[in-house]
């Protein structure tokens, strides 16, 4: 596993799992299959429901708590100082844990405008000591330039969809310029057309790996967090198969050519 340095000094994960659309009562087996399978960051929120079944698996697991990288996410109903600081507590005792390592605003939900209220929260927190980092998700340049602006602490991560059908190639430029790291949901675009594409299939071909590898390989060859998401135990382990390989510079310039900005989730500023 390869880690990278948040612009505080905390090291993540680069590859990460995910339990969106997990169900709580099979959340701790599949969490731990990927903890079985070396997987050492496990992302959550408190709207995925899953955080009770998150818990029992990080509580039942022989990985010591300092080699693992939890984050959960604050929901949009939570927005507001004393709102998040609650949703904060009931977030951390379903998961059972003393801290998080990663705490972030899931969607900014811009109509109600309350994103940086809520993110001076998260900033209390982080100077408690109650999470080793803070960021956001499904932040726009406007709204990462609002938390700049207006407030202290610069977020770790901003965590987007991304796969090679979406690749934000302007707001990850923003987001290196202020030492923000991009963070990919949805890295295999759930499983859609980037997985079929020809170029895709052909450089899977020359490597003799499945895409999935190869656009798992393209995202941390560009710079980004990804967190693929799995039930199937065989397809946890394949996801993280990807440290023993590297796309060579015209497989990652044909990668580049295949941005459509397509999207298979809602626009963050159409989620409120």
């Amino acid at each position: 596993m390869k880690n990278v340095t948040l612009n505080n000094g905390l090291q993540m994960p680069q590859l990460g799992f995910g339990v969106w659309k997990v169900p709580d009562e099979i959340a701790a087996a599949t969490v731990e299959h990927a903890l079985e399978a070396g997987y050492r960051s496990i992302d959550t929120a408190m709207i995925y429901r899953n955080e009770v079944g998150v818990g029992k698996a990080l509580a039942e697991t022989k990985v010591p708590r300092e080699e693992l990288f939890i984050t959960t996410k604050l929901w949009n109903a939570d927005h507001g100082y004393e709102s998040a600081l609650q949703a904060f507590d009931a977030s951390l005792e379903k998961l059972g844990l003393d801290y998080v390592d990663l705490y972030i605003i899931h969607w900014p939900t811009p109509l109600h405008d309350k994103y940086v209220e809520t993110y001076k929260a998260l900033e209390k927190l982080y100077k408690d000591g109650r999470v080793k980092a803070i960021g956001v998700s499904n932040f726009q340049i406007e709204h990462l330039q609002r938390i700049l602006d207006e407030c202290e602490i610069v977020p770790t991560v901003n965590q987007v969809e991304r796969h090679p059908y979406l690749q934000q190639k302007e707001l990850k430029a923003f987001c290196d310029k202020h030492s923000i790291k991009l963070e990919a949901y949805s890295p295999l675009m759930n499983g859609k057309d980037a997985l079929q594409n020809e170029v895709i299939q052909e450089i899977a071909a020359q490597h003799d790996k499945t895409p999935a590898q190869i656009i798992l390989r393209w995202h941390l060859q560009t710079g980004v967090i990804a967190i693929p998401k799995s039930v199937t135990p065989s397809r946890i382990k394949e996801n993280l198969d990807v440290f023993n390989f590297e796309l060579t510079e015209e497989n990652m310039e044909k990668i580049a050519t295949l941005d459509q900005n397509l999207r298979v989730n809602r626009h963050p500023n159409e989620v409120n």
